[in-house]
């Protein structure tokens, strides 16, 4: 009877385990790999709407800052008295850290109105501003107005 016993127990602590009883001890390189690819493309596939959205922000405020710049330099060149009205204003390049890139300048043309067919005014009565702001030389803002006496 003792050696049963000693059979049972040996058998239970030296023998061979079913499969289903091997304990795995991690991944495999392989394994690893795979996870460490899927991650990667899962990871673009949900941060790329983030980059290309910062590049949209970024060009709305640029453009926001350049439809003020132009309208400011259109309100001071309405509020000129007409006579004074230069042909060209010089580009102009800001100092300010929050203009930083930009540049804007506008020129003006005599506008001859007809008064019938085939016959204008002798007087100029108006004067077409076109004022444009640039961004690292690429144009973001233009706007265009005639002006009267």
């Amino acid at each position: 009877m003792v050696e049963n016993d000693t059979m049972i127990i040996s058998y239970q602590i030296g023998g061979r385990c079913p499969p289903y009883h091997r304990a795995r001890g991690g991944f495999t390189l392989a394994e690893a790999m795979m996870a460490t690819v899927v991650l990667g493309i899962a990871a673009a596939g949900v941060l790329l709407p983030f980059t290309s959205g910062a590049r949209v922000r970024a060009e709305g405020v640029h453009r926001t800052l350049a439809a003020k710049l132009a309208s400011d330099l259109m309100e001071e060149i309405i509020n000129t008295k007409f006579e004074d009205i230069k042909a060209t204003y010089p580009e102009e390049v800001f100092a300010d850290p929050m203009y930083a890139n930009f540049s804007r300048g506008a020129s003006s043309v005599n506008v001859d109105v007809p008064v019938s067919p085939g016959r204008y005014s002798e007087n100029v009565e108006f004067i077409l501003v076109t004022v444009w702001v640039k961004y690292n030389g690429c144009e973001m803002a233009v706007i265009k107005r005639l002006i009267t006496e």
